[in-house]
């Protein structure tokens, strides 16, 4: 006869043993016994699992024995049944017993059908115990029942036994091992993902893997790397009769004392995988390196923790929730930002989340309101941070004590105080990708899971990378829960997705029009309060290609034809029409949702640095389209300097009196350079020494004037809308038309009639004129006509030497220039004039 065994479960534990199932079906109850407590122990040596080899799986059951399998999970907790050595069957039943709190702990009964050949009796020998327990007759003398008690802290844990009969012979299973049962061990919930605490303090795990035929859950005693080996003290497989709904496995446990992380074996191969949804994780441990995608790197391995993360006191912490034409961002590297002995701060501050929090004075001085910071999630140490495994916890090194729990603390402590001075906190984000690779020893997690649900089965044409089936609905649900567990649980204002042409792919790398996760995302109930950005370039090929994104009027993008055309406009490569169309808000791009959907850079990370924009400029780098300004490299000519330094402000000034969320890129402020590279890896943390020069304190006190400066005229530089072509004029030299048309024109004159509004303020009533000068020599510029009793009052004139080259407009310095005079733009420089009454 075909093994087979036979388990069963109900999501509602019987308070007391059932009678044994085979007696309920005779009719006749096992009679009253007093229960045994033996001491029992794990059996870490024997690696003990829930279904030893002698156990077939439960899929030999007939369709038949399916509604019997059905009323006895509702008589117990678990029924075992086994097949022994003699041809004969052993029935076990788990359940849990009634006890003051309701902890009573467990009672596992043991019957034997039929007693031919057992009127000798037989005794029940568990492992680790040189007790027996007798089998008294049940069901009126036709079986042979036991029952046993266990306290609840030895939960979970395996009951392995072995029966003797009268003349001592041993009766094992019909493949000659003891039998094993799981005590502590339920049916579980398939939601939610991930560990999860259920209400009467069982903790439950579950996961999705719809391609795996057979899943196991591992327990750790000890840290993986931490020196008590890296094989786990418990293994429970789990049975897809009970612990499977629909594609999600799940499996509960009464307690997981004694454990301190846990990983999934999906699939028979015994490689631990890191659970796509565990909140506290361990480190990343590296063992044997490999030779991957044209690097060496090491295997790795990472456990989930069975820690929680303790709960976080708010207080009073609300969401700044700044409208985005308010915006003044910041992209800022966590480790980068004060890793450098030079932030002054503490060895175990420097590098974290707590440094970024001991330098806000820094962006309010500059005037931002909101940091950009690049991925936190746990990455390839390897490959940077736009190289994820993990998407719900952040990165453990950002944290004085480098443990998860830790950087959980300290990242919600640094949330807390942006808040507080009125800081918004973005987030990079990366879901198209992951770094796990097709090795075994790069399997992390979700390849080793359900490689076929979460990631595109073939890749994309071109890119190495693991590309995630993002509008898979496995993974969009992940997506989806990643980022609410950042709002929800980290109050993150918003999120900025990178690689964003591949989160509009379909599963076979195809272009989809209505992509089912940016549509989510768009009208989610607690996303849609957030402000959710897409970034197109991708660290896969270093594309960085703007693309016809579907929006929903919701989606704001980085705009990366913002650089290029500022860029080549002041290399005098542009046509001003170009400059003209990005001052205005971008509305080639932005003519359905408006110019404050439109996040504006002049250098960013994976470029170069705004001094090395500067700086160099050479064959490698003409996809930058920099300017070295004649001298390639480091100058000492002064000539050379001064025309960088002019560069430097004509590009800031630009960015800031540009229609659209202006975002500062981290070192900008202070002259920040990785010589030359376009390459991430080679930047360097930010010298802090350097803030103290004259160089730092004129750029830093400009990009304040200018953050003031949209502040105050929000009317004009803080639009959700559009300008009125009506109230902007343009200009050549000398009030003509420009020459729109003409490659070699470098001149334009910007002139903004401000709307009328009799309510509002002196202060934002004036008109605006703004000149651009790339040529290489002065120009003449002859400004409007104001009505009477009105001059300009020059604000910026980027060729001035520090500190006149910018001033506030109640400044008693500030120059007088009347209507129809003419007045003098140097070479590479931009100058701005505000309107104001003579009186005032």
């Amino acid at each position: 006869m075909t093994p087979s065994l036979l388990a069963f479960s109900s999501s509602s534990a019987a308070r007391r043993p059932a009678p044994p199932p085979s007696a309920q079906r005779r009719g006749a109850a096992a009679p009253p016994r007093a229960p045994r407590r033996l001491p029992l122990r794990r059996n870490d040596e024997e690696q003990p699992r829930l279904h030893e080899p002698h156990l077939a799986s439960p899929s030999c059951a007939t369709i038949e024995e399916q509604p019997r399998r059905r009323e006895l999970a509702r008589a117990a907790r678990s029924f075992y049944r086994f097949r022994t050595d003699d041809d004969d069957v052993v029935d076990v039943a788990v359940s849990g017993e009634d006890g003051d709190g309701g902890g009573g702990g467990y009672a596992v009964s043991v019957e034997v059908p039929g007693t031919r050949g057992r009127e000798g009796g037989l005794v029940l020998r568990a492992s680790g115990s040189g007790e027996g327990v007798p089998l008294a007759p049940a069901a009126g003398g036709a079986s042979l029942a036991a029952e046993l008690s266990f306290d609840p802290p030895r939960a979970p844990f395996y009951l392995s036994f072995m029966l003797t009969d009268a003349s001592g012979a041993e009766i094992r299973t019909h493949r000659k091992t003891s039998f094993r049962v799981p005590v502590g061990v339920g049916p579980g919930s398939p939601a939610p993902l991930g560990m999860s605490i259920s209400g009467d303090g069982a903790v439950n795990f579950a996961v999705y893997s719809k391609n795996a035929n057979a899943v196991s859950l591992y327990l750790y005693a000890a840290a993986v790397g931490g020196g008590g080996g890296d094989e786990p003290a418990l293994e429970i497989d789990l049975d897809p009769y009970i612990h499977r709904t629909g594609n999600v496995w799940h499996v509960s446990l009464a307690s997981v004392d004694g454990y301190v992380s846990y990983a999934f074996c999906c699939g028979g191969i015994r490689l631990p995988l890191l659970d796509p949804y565990a909140k506290v994780i361990g480190d990343f441990v590296s063992s044997n390196s490999v030779y991957d995608e044209g690097v060496t790197a090491p295997s790795m391995r990472c456990f989930a923790s069975l820690a929680i993360a303790p709960s976080y006191n708010w207080g009073r912490d609300r969401h700044p929730r700044l409208p985005l034409e308010k915006l003044v961002v910041y992209r800022a590297n966590v480790a980068l930002f004060t890793k450098d002995r030079s932030s002054g701060l503490p060895d175990d501050a420097a590098g974290t989340f707590t440094g970024l929090s001991a330098k806000v004075e820094h962006f309010r001085s500059l005037g931002v309101n909101a940091i950009l910071l690049e991925p936190v999630f746990p990455f390839h140490q390897v490959k940077g941070p736009y190289f994820p495994y993990h998407f719900f916890s952040p990165m453990n090194l950002y944290s004085s004590k480098g443990l998860s729990v830790s950087a959980i603390k300290s990242m919600k402590d640094m949330v807390r105080v942006m808040h507080r001075n009125g800081i918004e906190v973005l987030l990079e984000v990366v879901f198209t990708h992951t770094a796990e690779g097709e090795s075994e020893c790069q399997t992390i997690s979700m390849r080793g899971i359900d490689n076929s649900s979460y990631y595109i089965a073939n890749g994309i044409a071109g890119c190495k990378a693991s590309i995630l089936n993002c509008n898979h609905p496995v993974t969009q649900k992940l997506i989806l829960d990643s980022l609410r567990h950042w709002v929800l649980d980290f109050h993150v204002d918003g999120f900025c997705f990178i690689n964003a042409p591949f989160l509009v792919r379909g599963p076979g790398g195809e272009y989809l029009s209505r992509p089912p996760l940016l549509e989510a995302i768009a009208f989610d109930p607690v996303l849609s309060m957030t402000k959710i950005i897409a970034d197109p370039w991708s660290p896969l090929d270093i594309s960085n290609v703007q693309f016809p994104f579907p929006h929903w009027k919701r989606w704001a993008e980085v705009n990366t034809r913002f650089s290029i055309d500022v860029r080549k406009f002041l290399k005098r490569e542009a046509l001003i029409s170009d400059l003209a169309t990005r001052l205005c808000g971008s509305g080639d791009l932005f003519s359905t949702r408006g110019p404050a959907f439109s996040f504006n850079h002049v250098s960013r990370n994976s470029g170069l640095s705004l001094v090395d924009l500067v700086s160099f400029s050479n064959d490698d780098l003409l996809s930058e389209s920099s300017w070295n300004c004649v001298e390639e490299g480091p100058s000492e000519d002064s000539a050379v300097l001064q025309t960088r330094l002019r560069q430097i402000r004509n590009f800031l000034c630009i960015l800031f009196v540009s229609l659209g969320v202006p975002v500062l890129n981290m070192g900008d402020e202070c002259g920040h350079s990785a010589a030359g590279s376009v390459s991430y890896k080679d930047r360097g943390p930010l010298n802090w020494r350097g803030m103290k020069t004259t160089f730092v304190k004129e750029v830093t006190g400009f990009i304040s004037f200018l953050t003031a400066l949209r502040s105050r005229r929000g009317d004009i530089f803080q639009r959700r809308e559009f300008l009125k072509l009506e109230n902007i004029h343009w200009y050549g030299s000398d009030l003509c038309e420009p020459g729109w048309d003409d490659p070699t024109s470098n001149f334009l004159c910007m002139h903004i009639n401000a709307e009328v509004d009799e309510m509002a303020a002196d202060s934002v009533r004036g008109d605006l004129y703004i000149c651009f000068n790339a040529n290489e020599e002065s120009v003449s510029a002859a400004l409007p006509a104001l009505a009477e009793g009105s001059v300009w009052l020059r604000l910026v004139d980027t060729s001035l030497a520090f500190p006149g080259f910018f001033a506030t407009e109640s400044n008693p310095k500030v120059q007088q220039v009347p209507g129809l005079s003419s007045y003098h733009v140097e070479a590479h420089t931009c100058v701005l004039f505000e309107s104001k009454s003579a009186l005032a």
